[in-house]
């Protein structure tokens, strides 16, 4: 199945990236499989087993607020970890959006051709705005981005259903709504890094590559 990938810049060593392909054409079948059955055999198998990883990633991040706290750095192998973890998601709610096709790996290890992240290692991290995301993130992140995301992700859901009968009936997804959700993926991951002090890049206010 020929492919062809979207908004996709090249890309420049040690940035953030999130990229999802968007497929010249989609399976009808494959479609209908996801909707009436994908939460038997797609989300339950996944979440059932990344309860248990991110509850591991939960302690690996809880020791990492410490180590930031006192050496400025988080410890290598437990953000490659969260960035498994971030990967896994992505590649998963790809699929339950129809945004590609095929199985979802599952794991932190596993793979996939449809959806790729990358997620620079920081070499140091400010004790300061760790600091000032554990009393006010709430304020100054979550807020102001929460309102928006809310009322994107309410045009994402409008616009997924109307790509179901798009793609039923011509095996496409219509490029500039699949643009929109997959900016919405970005958005929401780069507040998820911020938050969980994986970077000290404050979130923009958009989904841009």
């Amino acid at each position: 199945m020929q492919t062809t990938p979207l908004d996709a810049p090249e890309k420049t060593e040690g940035q953030f990236s999130l990229q999802v392909v968007h497929q010249e054409s989609y399976s009808r079948g494959q479609l209908l499989l996801r909707t009436f059955f994908g939460g038997f055999y797609i989300a339950l198998p996944h979440f059932i087993v990344l309860i248990f990883c991110a509850l591991w990633g939960a302690i690996l991040a809880f020791i990492s607020w410490w180590a930031i706290l006192f050496t400025g750095k988080y410890p290598k192998s437990f953000f490659e970890y969260q960035v498994k973890l971030h990967r896994w998601q992505i590649r998963l709610v790809a699929r339950l959006l129809n945004l590609a096709d095929g199985y979802p790996a599952i794991g932190p290890n596993g793979s996939d051709d449809h959806t790729t992240l990358e997620i620079p290692y920081p070499e140091t991290l400010s004790r300061g705005i760790l600091l000032l995301r554990a009393f006010f993130g709430q304020l100054y992140v979550l807020l102001p981005h929460g309102i928006i995301l809310y009322l994107r992700f309410i045009w994402g859901a409008i616009l997924g259903f109307l790509a179901f009968w798009v793609i039923l009936f011509t095996g496409k997804y219509p490029v500039s709504w699949f643009n929109f959700q997959v900016a919405n993926l970005r958005w929401g991951t780069r507040v998820s890094l911020y938050m969980s002090f994986m970077t000290d890049n404050y979130p923009p206010f958009n989904g841009k590559e």
